[in-house]
């Protein structure tokens, strides 16, 4: 029976050492079928940009609006329609300003009158007064009365030119050439001038130029200037590209939310029409560009091997413009420092370090699951 025992324990025993050996060896292989993702180092442009977003506008827009209170009846233009410089627009109902410049001619006539009349008086009380029949207080009250036939009649006619320019203000004319970009108004809408202009046109002068109002975080505005270079997409054409300058910094600041933001405006050519008012630009902004330089993608600046050992005798570097990389050299990763220089987000310039062209960087690591999918778990009963 103690012999059967013995038996079955050796028997158990050389299980466990065969079983332990494969472990042993299964891990050995993985470590082996460690492989890795490569990119190449090449020679390409870097252009350095800061994002940001903004609106399209023209660079003149005009809003017609109306110094007097009055019914529309009449529409001359409508929406995209180009005008003229003094072109009629619309018209309000001008019928009360007639009246009421009918009404201060009359008055006007009045006080003419009323001017020839004081005039005649003052003319023979002079004559009185040679002669003494009246006393120089008569006189000289005679004298007031046509001063204030004269004044009378200078209201009256200021009135007159007041309601006549009123009466002109009932046809609404363009300041300017260009295209209507917005009708606010319609026939028989009454618009009141009383406390403020009310809007009835919006007039773009020219839309082969516009202008592209852009909000910059202040981490980003230092490095703006004027005659920089943007570029752009918009959301009718994704995949069309347009370029811009800079035109202006503005220095006055906008808050939100403890949130500091420059407005900058940029200049873009529209010759073929394609852009409109309003459309939201994606913006970038051309802080720096070089062309044909050594650069390494940046997922190879993110990658950090699982094994250490590579990296022993490389200390990394406590400046920002020094990064590390590792070049693939007989399947094993091998440590390599390099000068960094600009980056675009997806490649960064190398400017100097023990790395050429065509040397291949390692991106990230996969492991080789089939062998590891192998192992068996031995189950002792």
């Amino acid at each position: 029976m103690i012999t059967i025992n013995l038996k079955y324990l050796a028997i158990v025993a050389g299980l466990i050492s065969v079983t332990t050996l494969y472990w042993f060896s299964a891990e050995k292989n993985d470590a082996k079928s460690a492989q890795f993702k490569t990119r190449t180092i090449e020679r390409g442009d870097i252009v350095q940009s800061i994002s940001a977003n903004g609106t399209l506008t023209p660079v003149v827009l005009v809003n017609v609006g109306t110094q007097i209170s009055g019914t529309v009846a009449k529409l001359y233009v409508d929406f995209n329609d180009q005008v003229e410089t003094g072109q009629v627009l619309a018209e309000l109902d001008p019928a009360l300003l007639r009246a009421q410049l009918q009404q201060s001619r009359a008055n006007l006539l009045n006080a003419q009158v009323a001017v020839k009349i004081a005039e005649a008086k003052l003319k023979r009380n002079r004559l009185l007064k040679e002669k003494e029949f009246i006393s120089p207080e008569a006189l000289e009250i005679v004298e007031q009365e046509v001063e204030a036939a004269h004044a009378q009649r200078a209201i009256s006619k200021a009135q007159v030119e007041r309601d006549q320019a009123n009466l002109n203000y009932s046809v609404i004319r363009s300041p300017i050439s260009g295209v209507v970009i917005a009708r606010d108004v319609d026939i028989g809408q009454t618009v009141a001038a009383n406390f403020q202009t009310p809007t009835l046109f919006q007039i773009a002068k020219d839309l082969r130029q516009m202008q592209i109002n852009i909000s910059v975080a202040e981490a980003d505005i230092g490095q703006l200037h004027i005659d920089q270079s943007i570029n752009f997409t918009v959301d009718a054409f994704p995949q069309r590209k347009y370029a811009g300058t800079v035109k202006q910094v503005r220095l006055n600041p906008t808050i939100q939310e403890n949130v500091v933001t420059y407005n900058v405006v940029a200049m873009v050519d529209n010759e073929d029409g394609t852009l409109l008012p309003g459309m939201t630009a994606n913006i970038h902004f051309v802080v720096m560009q070089k062309n044909d330089v050594l650069r390494v993608s940046n997922a190879a600046l993110r990658y950090q091997p699982k094994d250490n050992d590579s990296n022993q005798g490389i200390k990394p570097a406590k400046a920002a413009a020094h990064s590390t990389v590792y070049r693939l050299s007989g399947n094993q990763p091998v440590a390599v420092s390099i000068v960094t220089g600009i980056t675009d987000g997806n490649f960064t310039e190398i400017i100097s370090g023990e790395i050429s062209e065509g040397d291949k960087v390692i991106i990230s690591e996969v492991v080789d699951k089939k062998e590891s999918e192998s192992k068996f778990k031995l189950r002792v009963f």
